[in-house]
């Protein structure tokens, strides 16, 4: 069964297990989607508001456009939790691999390498979608229902974990990965989503706490 079809108390209990997998990266997953999920429940809590309604045409269809960007991101991290754990599979699968000859020495760190790959692949997809994500929550908290401010707050921790602890899942994978390059490019990209990251979400954070402390 696919970690997205359990009940929720079976997922946690999944989770609170002696296996390693799902682990800190499918959660870390979970919790973008989550993320992404309450700006939305913003957006469907704003369009019909009679203060919404009232705002430039323009506006209301870019704030719908804004909302509708993050089904595809949504949609694509529920997918992400589930690949997360397959690629941590995939390592933990090779590792068991037969080793007595020389050819299945290397055929099994050739699937040892394309496992650990295919786990820094996932979460950077992870902390890549999320951040793109939290782009577009500056707009929605810009133009959404006001009594829903604490929500996009928790939106935006939520995204912020998820890149977070996407990124920790990529620093964890890269020193297995022998392409030395390739792992430098992947930290590369990890410190720069990290760095874009929190400077987003602490400015979120300042106008959403700033506005709650005016209530």
């Amino acid at each position: 069964m696919k970690l997205i079809d359990m009940k929720l108390i079976d997922f946690i209990s999944e989770i609170d297990s002696k296996s390693p997998a799902p682990g800190g990266g499918s959660v870390a997953a979970l919790s973008a989607a989550l993320g992404v999920s309450l700006a939305r429940m913003v957006g469907h809590l704003t369009v019909d508001k009679k203060k919404f309604l009232a705002l430039e045409n323009e506006i209301q269809l870019e704030f719908k456009d804004t909302c509708d960007s993050l089904i595809m991101i949504k949609d694509q991290l529920i997918d992400l939790i589930d690949l997360d754990t397959e690629s941590f599979n995939m390592i933990m699968k090779a590792f068991k691999m037969p080793k007595e000859t020389e050819s299945e020495v290397k055929l099994r760190n050739e699937q040892i390498q394309e496992g650990t790959t295919e786990a820094i692949r996932v979460p950077i997809k992870v902390a890549s979608l999320s951040l793109a994500a939290m782009h577009q929550i500056p707009y929605i908290l810009k133009y959404g229902n006001k009594q829903t401010i604490s929500d996009l707050g928790v939106s935006t921790l939520m995204l912020s974990s998820g890149i977070d602890g996407a990124c920790m899942n990529v620093l964890i994978n890269l020193p297995g990965l022998e392409d030395r390059i390739a792992a430098a490019q992947y930290k590369k990209q990890v410190d720069d989503l990290i760095d874009k990251a929190h400077q987003i979400r602490d400015e979120i954070l300042d106008i959403v706490y700033n506005q709650l402390n005016r209530n």
